[in-house]
């Protein structure tokens, strides 16, 4: 998958660079057309289409130059890479927009109330802004397709550019044709109308650069899309192992999205589980958004948390190894016993110390009333070596068949195994018996010999008979 994604990466590079490149070229058509009809007709509505287009030239510059440094990947200086570039061009392009319109609407004010301009329509003039008019909305179009198969707000912001252009040069168009009837006509009040169209050409352009400013800005201050957090957060806590999404957090920067979320999962998951938890949340998110995203995860008690789990979380937290937990309530009152393992090394007030702190702990989290017994045990009563085991086993194996005379059923007992894990001796055996006796009466006897063993050899931790007929042994 990764080795796909440069040829991907490079295709719309391209396609984003010459979608720019294009409009730049259709920028300086435009602003030279509108620029040789301005100085022709004298008509303000042209001069302000004309000052329009060569803010649209700028802009398309700034484009194709933001483009060429927004789609570098990341640095060592520009972490989340270089993608805010974009929309620091898209701004500045909404505050030229905004300049024009200002000029425009104080131009025609003057024009309207203060000082009389001849205005010298032709036919010529209006099919020059008509060609002005496909040219527009041409590139409109073709930028908007562009910038919307590869979020880019600079693209969009120039795709908007030349679609206040249709609009502005269709109200134009109409100004100078009112002018051009007004001469013929000889009625001299609709040469106003080129005034009035060029208002018309302001207003679009403080409407559309308002609405593309809000986008830029929020961009610019990591605003995020109204309700992608909420969606976020649910997808998040449908993953499988999540209790909840506690925070999320999103920025844009370009057409790449950057989420953080802190997802809180059991205290008592292990390390992969929260790891595999982490995966399946970027897996949701990504269903809901392309992003890079990065997950903390908060360990948290569950509301519906078994007690055995609430205690194993307590010594968890504490570096403590506990084992045989066991809880009965008796006359309204809870028993909780466990045995807590020790370095060797420690002192009776040590592991006391320690076991008093886990006892006071688990009261607070159960029941304050709760009676809690803690065995210590070391960690480990010495740990035989090869030689060692091998001659323990040997004991055992002796040991058992000594007992024959008094357990007539027990035939024999060899494949003695010593090993030691986690510090404790574990010993496994086969003894043979009279195929004919009952299971309930091999169960019996089995456990006999386990605790014989155990009393012969303390140090062995469990041992572990396997029943066999004789005539299988």
């Amino acid at each position: 998958m990764r080795a796909m994604a440069v040829p991907v990466l490079d295709q719309s590079w391209k396609e984003k660079r010459l979608a720019a490149l294009a409009s730049v070229g259709s920028a300086v058509v435009l602003a030279a057309l509108k620029a040789f009809l301005a100085v022709v007709t004298g008509s303000l509505g042209v001069l302000s289409e004309a000052l329009h287009s060569i803010l649209d030239l700028v802009a398309a510059v700034i484009t194709y130059f933001s483009v060429r440094v927004a789609d570098k990947p990341a640095d060592a200086e520009h972490l989340y890479g270089h993608g805010k570039f974009e929309n620091f061009s898209a701004f500045v392009e909404t505050g030229l927009l905004l300049l024009t319109a200002l000029y425009i609407i104080w131009e025609a004010f003057q024009r309207l109330f203060f000082r009389a301009v001849q205005i010298h329509p032709s036919f010529m003039a209006m099919m020059i802004l008509a060609v002005a008019l496909g040219i527009n909305l041409y590139r409109a179009r073709a930028l908007s397709r562009v910038a919307k198969k590869y979020p880019s707000e600079a693209l969009e912001a120039d795709a908007l550019h030349f679609s206040t252009d249709v609009w502005s040069t269709l109200v134009v168009l109409l100004g100078i044709v009112g002018a051009w009837l007004g001469v013929k006509l000889r009625v001299p009040w609709l040469g106003s109308l080129d005034a009035v169209a060029a208002l018309g050409v302001a207003g679009v352009i403080i409407w559309e650069g308002s609405r593309l400013g809000k986008r830029t800005l929020d961009a610019l201050l990591d605003v995020a899309p109204r309700g992608l957090g909420e969606r976020i957060a649910r997808a998040a806590e449908s993953a499988e192992g999540v209790l909840k999404a506690e925070r999320v957090r999103v920025r844009r920067a370009g057409q790449r999205y950057f989420v953080d979320v802190t997802i809180s999962v059991p205290r008592t998951a292990s390390l992969e589980q929260a790891h595999a938890a982490s995966d399946a949340v970027e897996r949701r998110i990504a269903g809901v958004i392309p992003a890079d995203v990065v997950v903390h995860v908060e360990p948290r008690a569950r509301h519906d948390e078994h007690l055995f789990e609430t205690i194993r979380a307590i010594a968890h937290r504490r570096g403590l190894a506990i084992h045989e937990l066991s809880a009965q309530q008796l006359d309204g009152q809870l028993f909780i016993e466990l045995h807590l393992e020790v370095d060797e090394a420690s002192s009776l007030r040590e592991a006391h110390r320690s076991a008093t702190e886990l006892e006071e702990e688990i009261r607070g989290a159960t029941d304050s009333e709760a009676v809690v017994n803690i065995h210590i045990e070391p960690l480990g009563v010495g740990i035989p070596d090869a030689k060692e085991m091998k001659d323990l086993g040997q004991a055992v194996q002796d040991f058992l068949n000594s007992l024959s005379p008094e357990y007539p059923e027990l035939a024999d007992c060899h494949d003695v195994r010593v090993r030691s894990v986690e510090h404790k001796t574990l010993v496994s055996c086969h003894c043979a018996m009279d195929g004919r006796l009952p299971i309930t009466d091999v169960h019996d006897l089995t456990a006999l010999l386990e605790n014989r063993v155990k009393v012969q050899f303390p140090q062995i931790y469990r041992l572990t008979i396997h029943p066999e007929p004789v005539e299988d042994s």
